[in-house]
C-alpha cells in the first residue's frame, strides 16, 4: 500500500492502524485525528485536563500495542473501539483518583451490561455520555430535590414508596418532582443559550 502518496482524509482509521504497525511514525495520523475529541471525552469523564492528557496519551499506547488484535468487523470501526478504550481507561483512573465514585461518572458495570443488551460501542459511549449529563445536571438541584429525583428516575421507585421512605404526601412528591423538572429544564435551556 502506497501510503505516503495517499490523502490522510482518503485513508480508512483501520489501514493507517495497520501501516503503523509495519511503519509505526504513521500512527501520528491517528494521533492527531483523535488527540482533541479523546480529551473532550476523558475530560468530561475525569474532570481534570492534566487527568485527561494522561489518559489519552496512555490510551494512543495501548491502541498501538493493541493494533494487531484490532479486526475490522461489520457494525465495529476502529473509532469505536478506540474510545471504549478510551472509556475503560478513563473510568479506571477515575476509580482510583477519586473516593467519591458515585453519579458523576459513568459506572463500568452500565458499559458490561450495555454491552450484554448488545449496543454498540457507540451507543455505549453515548449513553455514558447522557448519564454524566444527567448526574451532572441532577447534582445542581438541591439536595432534597436531587435525592428524590434519583429515587423516582434513577432507582425507579414508585411514588407510594418514596413518599413513605421521605415521610411526604404522594401529592407533595408530585410537587416536588415537578419543581426539579422544571429546575432542570432551565439548566439546559441555559447550557443551549451559552
Amino acid at each position: 500500500m502506497d501510503f505516503e502518496n495517499r490523502s490522510n482524509y482518503q485513508t480508512k482509521d483501520e489501514e493507517i492502524l495497520a501501516a503503523s504497525l509495519v511503519k509505526p511514525a504513521i500512527f501520528k495520523v491517528l494521533v492527531d485525528r483523535y488527540q482533541e475529541a479523546f480529551l473532550r471525552k476523558a475530560g468530561d469523564i475525569l474532570k481534570s485536563q492534566e487527568e485527561a492528557e494522561d489518559i489519552v496519551q496512555e490510551t494512543f499506547v495501548k491502541i498501538y500495542l493493541n493494533g494487531k488484535k484490532f479486526k475490522k468487523v461489520e457494525g465495529i470501526e476502529f473509532k469505536s473501539w478506540a474510545y471504549k478504550i478510551l472509556v475503560n481507561t478513563a473510568i479506571s483512573r477515575y476509580r482510583k483518583v477519586s473516593q467519591k465514585w458515585q453519579a458523576e461518572s459513568v459506572n463500568p458495570l452500565d458499559l458490561e451490561l450495555a454491552s450484554e443488551r448488545n449496543l454498540s460501542t457507540q451507543d455505549i459511549v453515548l449513553e455514558s455520555e447522557t448519564k454524566s449529563i444527567t448526574a451532572s445536571l441532577i447534582s445542581r438541584l438541591p439536595k432534597p430535590l436531587a435525592r428524590l429525583v434519583s429515587l423516582y428516575y434513577i432507582e425507579d421507585k414508585s411514588y407510594k414508596d418514596i413518599a413513605k421512605e421521605e415521610s411526604m404526601t404522594i401529592p407533595a412528591l408530585k410537587m416536588k418532582l415537578f419543581r426539579a423538572k422544571k429546575m432542570l429544564k432551565e439548566f439546559v435551556n441555559k447550557n443551549d443559550k451559552v
